[in-house]
């Protein structure tokens, strides 16, 4: 009888400890993420985007050449780093490291000319360690990022 209710008491907590275990944001990010983009939809490594504008073609794929303007911004609101001149966008080809795996992540799965917003855990960012002075540790960063090209060259 003791078994079985420990069983049970198991398999009752399960789906809650496996969520946490998903979830890569702090509660404190989490609540913020929710409240600011409750239409957000989740990778399964815990990137959060939202849609702001369709592209069209292919996917960018791991070893193209792509192009992108973005804004970065702390949850607080400042703004860290951006690139938002047509004219000279941020290159760099997806999939060697050239950025946070966050970004190797979902650029994966945009298309020229999508524009989303990006919210980006601190373990697929710059984790624990942060970027002194202008990333705190442990931050998520939140991301507006236009897709300009996609090119295998």
């Amino acid at each position: 009888m003791l078994r079985r209710l420990r069983l049970t008491v198991c398999l009752c907590l399960l789906p809650l400890t496996l969520h946490a275990q998903r979830e890569k944001l702090s509660p404190e990010s989490l609540v913020w993420v929710e409240q600011n983009y409750p239409k957000a939809k989740k990778t399964n490594t815990g990137i959060r985007y939202e849609a702001i504008q369709s592209g069209a073609g292919e996917l960018a794929k791991p070893g193209d050449m792509v192009s992108v303007l973005y804004v970065g911004r702390l949850l607080t609101g400042e703004t860290f780093d951006q690139q938002n001149d047509r004219e000279k966008p941020f290159r760099f080809r997806l999939g060697r490291s050239h950025v946070i795996q966050g970004w190797d992540q979902i650029l994966k799965l945009m298309r020229p000319g999508d524009k989303w917003v990006v919210i980006i855990p601190p373990e697929l960012a710059y984790g624990s360690k942060g970027m002194r002075p202008l990333i705190p540790r442990d931050a998520t960063l939140v991301f507006m990022i236009e897709l300009l090209a996609a090119n295998p060259e």
